[in-house]
């Protein structure tokens, strides 16, 4: 049942990539797009919370600290995978946020806490080359297609889902899950608050796409976090690893059949190369990071 939850969860972020590039193709800037997107998720958190308060301690400072860590990258994960969206393409998009193992492990490299192994070389060099389908600098005939920012806003989209991953799994130890997502879409919302089209913020309640802004929230923040975070209770970090590669293939799909933007041979062997690498790449993180999660992911 855990795996069947994230499969859900995967699933609905998937879709909720669609959706938003529908908003953005209807004159919605991406920023407006993100940040209803994480309104709705903080408000469904909240009344999660409020509702268990009794059961559901206030987090501690550690917990708030890396929690708030945990909003930025979601405030740039949103950002600029929508951003990426815009000016690339959904399947673009959602594959090079996927690269955020790949990211881990150059870090890793970075300050010596991992070495170059012939294995890690591979997965690299593979990435690399997936990347170069997926974007059409090599073997593609259409790369004008893809501007070089939306393609640098996918990259960007993966190394803050990174920054989220690492401050909600910081927080976890400290604080349920439910407490973190609920002050990490709180911070969300102060970043980008200022930031936003206020014009835009104010008359999307009143437009003809409420419907797909709700949507968006329930399905990409919302109702695909409580899958997720039930999901992680019973499902093995391997199965997780495997699911993570179904919204990928989700949006991909969803953006084909509904949005009618479609892949080239070589780009779909981009994506599988990306897919495959950065799978196997998660498996060992989660992994690793499941032997260290004490029982507060039960709360």
């Amino acid at each position: 049942m855990g795996v069947v939850l994230v499969i859900l969860a995967a699933i609905l972020w998937g879709v909720s990539g669609g959706i938003a590039a529908m908003l953005i193709e209807h004159g919605w800037d991406p920023l407006v797009v993100s940040f209803y997107r994480g309104a709705i998720g903080f408000v469904c958190f909240a009344t999660w919370w409020i509702a268990r308060s009794a059961a559901i301690p206030f987090p501690g400072r550690k917990a708030i600290g890396w929690a708030a860590l945990a909003g930025l990258g979601v405030a740039g994960n949103f950002v600029f995978y929508f951003l990426s969206i815009s000016h690339a393409n959904v399947a673009v998009a959602v594959t090079l946020m996927y690269m955020e193992p790949i990211y881990v492990c150059l870090v890793l490299l970075v300050i010596g806490a991992a070495r170059l192994s012939p294995a890690l070389v591979v997965a690299i060099a593979a990435v690399i080359l997936g990347v170069a389908l997926l974007t059409q600098i090599v073997g593609g005939s259409r790369i004008d297609d893809l501007s070089p920012f939306g393609v640098a806003a996918g990259l960007l989209s993966g190394i803050a889902y990174a920054v989220f991953l690492f401050g909600f799994k910081n927080a976890t130890r400290y604080a349920s899950p439910v407490v973190v997502l609920g002050v990490a879409f709180a911070v969300f919302l102060l970043i980008l608050a200022p930031l936003v089209d206020h014009g835009q913020v104010a008359t999307a309640p009143f437009s003809d796409d409420v419907p797909l802004f709700l949507l968006l929230g329930i399905f990409g923040a919302g109702l695909s976090f409580f899958l997720y975070v039930f999901g992680l209770r019973t499902a093995r970090p391997v199965a997780v690893s495997l699911v993570a590669a179904v919204e990928p293939v989700t949006a991909s799909l969803f953006a084909l059949l509904v949005l009618g933007q479609g892949l080239a041979v070589g780009q779909w062997l981009g994506m599988f190369l990306i897919l495959a690498t950065v799978t196997v790449l998660s498996i060992k993180q989660r992994a690793k990071w499941a032997e260290q999660q004490p029982a507060v992911i039960e709360s």
